[in-house]
């Protein structure tokens, strides 16, 4: 069977006819408006607008530029903490709302930019914000959107607070997390990268979470849109007696977590049926406390917007070790198959494949297959004896590398690969188990990722994607405080905690993970020290690590540690308190050493190109249409390189005249392809990354195209607002 369910009756349509519920994103899908996340409730970003076209898109320029984020400082540079906007913005009545890279909310005038508002919360802990979300019900017009652990509720037209919405304006996320948990969840990090939806007066969200053994679980919670107060709570790792406990250990629900949307959800409003897709349970790469296929993690799923009650699922991965979540909200589409109309979710996921599955049943559309793939795992480990295989699309990027993959862009790059490949044991399957001789892996950076896809009317996806390996190297917790031991305090405090991700030499990978190399010459002592205890977009927060501590790895970065005379045996104490997280409610017994990019030696990707490419498939027929690169590295093509593409963070927008336009690139420009043969018509040279997904709309009979230029990941800081038109 491709799935498991499936509750009698299936789905009961619900009337959308209730004066209570979102009447903007009823009423405004015209094309004129951009009122939701993804463009609509079905979050296919498609519009029907047509003024801009192939023939005159050449002709498109620079309508207006707002620059959201706090001003440059003396010497009017932007710095990279006012940077990396990851936000796609939403237009209603012609007034734009975003966010700035400090997540301040703005509201704009949409046709020319000025400002009308700007509301500053409180920042005590930071998150990457993606959207925002528009409710309005006669004269109540509200924006919901998240800052750290809580859900804010502001006036649409003044900016104001709607201090009658949960505790004075906002809601703790933390909320309905800790039933039955056998710890504090309000001491773990919680925040959402990702809007939620509305369905009437109830307003359905995920959440973002740490991977480690202090996520709290991933639960779907509903709140009511009016009050802010708690309606109804989806346990994502279920508890006793509900359905999909048996799928874990007893005691897992009290103490694993994640298992969480991250990635944004879609509204069927005529059923009235929330999807969405979940990411793994923590932890990532080791799962020896979580035997079992451990609902519901890695699933598509479907439920009662209203109630919460299941509809049905579908479990792409079983008992996921390679952290291949389904990264951006599902698309809902309407496809001809097989000669009949049928409605149905589409969903792309980190490691190429993209599911479509009848949006009634959750049946696949096209073959899935289980097939057996490799249990050998780590010591107390439980590999799931088969997984998923399909049919139809074929995978959007590379599953596995082999010696042939190796990159050719120059024969010192591929000598210099071909040396470190072959020290890693050779891979028999995607699925093969994380070890301590270490895997080459796709999918942490996709594959697709959180800026999502496009779904014209004709049942066509447009999907960029990522080909990039990682190296993962585990290491058990007691040979790893072994090697610790040795190391000064703040040393030991670092590899710990801090080198799985920046490295043992500080140095980041480039893009993704900063660099922390001369950290002191961009933060202060004090905002290392908050960023360590409170976490930062990727990051998570250290609560655990004591004011001493917490010194010790300041001391370590900043290259001037004071280390204290010690008595023998008193460092191996020190490091084992440390280390071990014992307050946490689990701590696996392998944690990874080395997780970090596989590239050559200049930190271009490993394998051959493209390395970041731009897809188009027919999903009546699963069939791809056209693969073209996606993004260049200038440098590389001026040496007479083939265009490389690069990694691409942000989605792409299609439009009735049928143009794509996408930014995304690490060469910061914008694009504009044909959807017929996935040609460049149009091209623009940002001021800083794109790395966002851009919307369209219309003021006064023109037709705009805007994205967030914020820069970050490794590249210069940003922090604009953009929109062009027809001059």
């Amino acid at each position: 069977m491709t799935q498991r369910l499936l509750f009698a009756g299936l789905l009961v349509l619900g009337s959308c006819n209730n004066t209570d519920q979102n009447e903007s994103t009823v009423a405004k899908e015209t094309g004129k408006d951009y009122p939701a996340y993804g463009g609509n409730n079905a979050n296919n970003r498609y519009s029907p607008l047509t003024q801009i076209n192939a023939d005159n898109v050449k002709n498109l320029q620079v309508a207006w530029t707002y620059f959201a984020n706090d001003k440059p400082d003396s010497t009017n540079k932007i710095s990279a903490r006012q940077s990396a906007i990851q936000c796609q913005p939403i237009v209603v009545d012609g007034i734009m709302y975003g966010t700035s890279a400090e997540l301040n909310l703005f509201a704009l005038d949409a046709g020319t930019g000025e400002q009308l508002w700007k509301f500053e919360p409180s920042k005590e802990k930071l998150n990457s914000n993606r959207g925002v979300t528009y409710w309005e019900s006669g004269d109540d017009k509200r924006i919901l959107y998240t800052v750290g652990p809580f859900l804010y509720a502001v006036d649409a037209l003044t900016g104001a607070l709607v201090t009658t919405f949960g505790d004075h304006g906002r809601t703790d996320l933390h909320e309905g997390l800790g039933d039955n948990l056998n710890h504090d969840v309000q001491s773990l990090r919680v925040n959402a990268t990702s809007p939620g939806v509305i369905y009437k007066n109830t307003f359905v969200i995920g959440s973002s979470l740490t991977e480690a053994g202090d996520a709290p679980p991933g639960h779907i919670r509903a709140f009511d849109v009016i009050t802010g107060k708690l309606k109804w709570v989806f346990h994502t790792i279920p508890q006793p007696g509900e359905f999909g406990y048996d799928t874990w250990p007893d005691s897992a629900y009290q103490k694993i977590g994640g298992a969480n949307n991250w990635a944004g959800m879609s509204l069927d409003e005529e059923r009235g049926v929330v999807y969405f897709g979940t990411g793994s349970p923590a932890s990532d790469f080791y799962g020896g406390d979580r035997e079992g296929i451990n609902l519901f993690s890695n699933c598509i799923m479907a439920l009662d917007a209203e109630t919460g009650k299941m509809k049905w699922y579908f479990q792409g991965i079983h008992h996921d070790l390679w952290d291949r979540d389904f990264p951006c909200p599902p698309n809902l589409a309407t496809i001809n198959h097989n000669g009949k109309r049928t409605d149905v979710v589409v969903q792309a996921g980190k490691d190429g494949n993209v599911y479509v599955l009848d949006r009634d049943t959750g049946e696949s559309i096209f073959p899935v297959e289980e097939r057996p793939v490799p249990t050998d795992g780590l010591p107390g480990e439980h590999p799931y004896p088969t997984q998923k295989f399909l049919s139809k699309p074929l995978p959007l990027s590379m599953q596995m590398m082999t010696e042939d993959d190796i990159t050719d862009i120059s024969p010192e790059a591929h000598d210099f690969v071909k040396k470190r490949f072959l020290e890693f044991p050779k891979m028999e399957s995607k699925f093969q188990p994380p070890s301590e001789e270490g895997t080459l892996l796709f999918g942490y950076s996709g594959g697709a990722e959180w800026g999502g896809n496009a779904i014209d009317p004709e049942g066509i996806l447009y999907q960029n994607v990522n080909i990039a390996p990682w190296e993962l190297v585990m290491i058990s917790k007691k040979k790893l405080n072994e090697e610790l031991t040795a190391l000064s305090p703040g040393t030991a405090l670092y590899m710990k905690n801090c080198s799985a991700c920046h490295g043992a030499d500080r140095n980041g990978n480039s893009t993704i993970i900063p660099s922390l190399l001369n950290v002191g010459k961009k933060r202060s002592v004090d905002e290392i020290d908050n960023f360590i205890r409170t976490g930062n977009g990727r990051m998570p927060a250290f609560p655990y690590l004591s004011d001493n501590n917490r010194k010790a790895i300041i001391g370590f970065l900043l290259d001037n540690e004071i280390i204290p005379p010690r008595n023998p045996g008193e460092h191996e104490n020190a490091v084992v308190e440390t280390g071990e997280q014992a307050d946490f409610p689990y701590s696996p017994e392998y944690v990874s050493k080395i997780w970090t990019r596989f590239t050559d030696q200049n930190g271009y990707p490993a394998v051959k190109p493209p390395w970041g490419t731009l897809h188009a498939i027919d999903l009546n027929t699963g069939d791809y249409l056209w693969t073209v690169p996606l993004g260049e590295f200038p440098e590389l093509t001026q040496k007479g390189i083939p265009i490389t593409g690069t990694e691409t963070y942000g989605g792409p927008v299609v439009t009735g005249s049928g143009l794509i336009f996408i930014a995304s690139t690490r060469d910061e420009r914008m694009r504009a392809f044909d959807k017929k043969t996935g040609k460049v018509v149009w091209e623009y040279q940002l001021p800083a990354g794109g790395f966002a997904t851009p919307i369209t709309y219309e003021v006064e009979g023109k037709q705009y195209i805007a994205i967030a230029a914020g820069g970050g990941r490794g590249a210069k800081p940003g922090g604009w607002y953009i929109a062009f038109a027809l001059q």
